[in-house]
């Protein structure tokens, strides 16, 4: 789920009162060694850690509205899909394979311990996911509900077999995606729906918790982590953030957290210029924020009107003015770009981003039979003006600012657009609902390739006028897009995969059922005074949500 759109508004109108703090900081105020004489790196500071004002420990991975950030230090599992690039990391297993399309074998990383000293097993594995089909309440990522049958330890204890009664290729991401934790502890706790896992949490990650008090959390180096040679930091340091965000704007610009997560307006100014040799960001694209039409009515019932606005939309304007140059046009094929390009099919121009053309809109508008009259007004083909509402959350004020440049585009095109901004609860419930002319919406983002289409663009996923839909809220209903996330579904073989997503990529630029913008932007800051080897732009290894794979590449700052 993608989290709420950050109002930029405020924040831009306190950068006055921040500068004031910020005068006379150093950037050093919490100086201090950054490397041991052992070659290591004596702690980092991170930032939140969860929990709310007044955090307990809870170290559950399949509570993940209450689990403290630690969790993801202590608790592996079998790969990694990295966010980036889509990269799939051998991680508790070191391989996996389709025996069929309806069977996935992983094979299990032999040699691995828990943290209190216990051999890790396929039958940790097999409990672990054994767990949440008992549980259903714990199952957030929803991997049971992907046509799993039943997970085994198998090969001799080698391997761990998941069968599905129907080709099961779309559940992999959610089974990379579920911790695993040790059958000797969790066997024994009588409600693991409210086990918070408080004491000694018992993992095979390349952390343990150390300490925990209202202000900060602790997690040290497990020296018998099955790659620790990879682990060069002895200490994390989480510190609470509810002091308000242009505090914690200030403690990131003095240089207080080596890495960050945030929003920052001015991000060059008021952190980077503090210390351009050591304050680094990195804003990845994330999910499409698109123009959704609602589909159910004229004229975005016509695919030659929807085709002639790709070229109506001044994407760059918006990114520059009202996502304050932090974002990247999106493609309008649906994928996200640069990372995930190897999807992309042959023949697509510039990795499907189409540019801001308002004249070429205009032509193919009138010759889709769109017309202006005499007073620049855009016709119907009844001959009426054509008028509109833009709906958008009135307190999304980045989203505000984007929908005026879209408007601004569309009035010039001879539009009557009308903007409405009701509450985010309101417009959310109108975008479910299909109460609403024009808007925006999410969609995409993820490396699951099948929920990145199906979800936006599957007929089962909507809902007729006035019922919520699932998620396919501009009520796109079509046999041939059924069919290929059918094809897709069943596509065990990189190959097949690529084939599906293709053709739902020309879905996507030929019958326009939505119209992506600007991509969401993972924040991502980091300091370079104690360690290197972060993820970035040059080296995109590793997504901002990927902490294991920066811990396995984070080496000492040289002095």
């Amino acid at each position: 789920m993608m989290r709420r759109p950050r109002s930029t508004t405020a924040l831009v109108a306190g950068m006055a009162s921040l500068s004031l703090f910020l005068t006379g900081c150093t950037g050093t105020e919490n100086a201090d060694a950054s490397a041991g004489s052992d070659g290591m790196i004596n702690y980092l500071n991170f930032g939140d850690f969860g929990g709310g004002t007044a955090p307990k420990a809870n170290y559950n991975p399949y509570l993940p509205a209450f689990k403290l950030s630690a969790t993801d230090y202590v608790h592996e599992r079998l790969m990694i899909v990295e966010g980036t690039k889509c990269r799939e990391v051998p991680w508790l297993a070191t391989s996996y394979e389709w025996t069929d399309p309806k069977t996935l074998v992983f094979d299990v990383r032999q040699g691995v311990k828990w943290n209190d000293g216990k051999p890790f097993t396929a039958e940790d594995v097999a409990f672990s996911f054994n767990l949440l089909k008992k549980h259903s309440a714990l199952d957030s990522v929803g991997v049971w509900d992907s046509d799993l049958t039943s997970v085994k330890a198998t090969g001799g204890n080698k391997k761990v077999t998941f069968s599905f009664d129907k080709p099961g290729a779309t559940a992999f991401t959610r089974i990379t995606e579920t911790a695993i934790v040790p059958e000797h502890i969790w066997s024994k706790v009588k409600d693991p729906t409210t086990f918070t896992n408080a004491k000694n949490p018992v993992g095979t990650g390349p952390f343990t918790v150390k300490s925990l008090n209202p202000r900060r959390l602790v997690i040290e180096r497990n020296p018998d982590y099955w790659q620790a040679d990879k682990v060069k930091v002895k200490e994390i340091r989480f510190n609470k953030a509810d002091a308000g965000g242009q505090v914690e704007q200030l403690k990131l610009s003095r240089g207080e957290y080596d890495q960050q997560g945030m929003f920052i307006p001015d991000i060059k100014k008021s952190y980077v210029a503090r210390d351009p040799e050591h304050h680094k960001y990195w804003y990845a694209p994330g999910g499409s924020i698109s123009v959704y039409m609602n589909l159910t009515e004229k004229p975005f019932d016509d695919v030659k009107f929807r085709r002639a606005l790709t070229t109506a939309f001044d994407d760059k304007t918006v990114i520059r003015k009202a996502q304050l140059g932090y974002v990247k046009e999106a493609s309008q094929t649906g994928l996200v770009v640069p990372g995930q390009e190897k999807w992309l099919p042959k023949g697509i121009e510039d990795q499907g981003r189409i540019a801001y053309d308002p004249k070429a809109a205009d032509k193919a508008l009138t010759k889709a039979g769109y017309e202006k009259d005499s007073q620049g007004r855009r016709l119907g083909k009844d001959g009426k003006p054509i008028s509109f509402s833009f709906k958008v959350p009135g307190e999304w004020t980045d989203w505000v600012a984007s929908a005026d440049i879209v408007i601004k585009n569309l009035k010039s095109l001879g539009f009557e657009v009308e903007k409405e901004t009701p509450s985010p609860d309101a417009a959310i419930e109108d975008r479910q609902t299909g109460r609403y002319d024009m808007t925006f919406g999410v969609h995409g983002g993820s490396c699951n390739m099948y929920n990145n289409f199906s979800d936006p663009l599957n007929s089962d996923r909507t809902a007729p006028i006035g019922k919520k839909a699932m998620s396919n809220e501009v009520r796109w209903k079509d046999a041939k897009t059924d069919e290929l996330l059918a094809d897709l579904k069943s596509a065990t073989s990189e190959k097949d995969q690529k084939k599906a997503v293709a053709g739902l990529t020309r879905v996507m630029t030929d019958e326009v059922p939505m119209i992506p913008i600007w991509y969401g932007a993972k924040w991502f800051q980091y300091k370079t005074t104690k360690a290197v080897g972060w993820p970035n732009a040059e080296n995109p290894y590793a997504s901002a949500a990927d902490p294991l794979l920066w811990m396995t590449h984070l080496k000492p700052a040289k002095d």
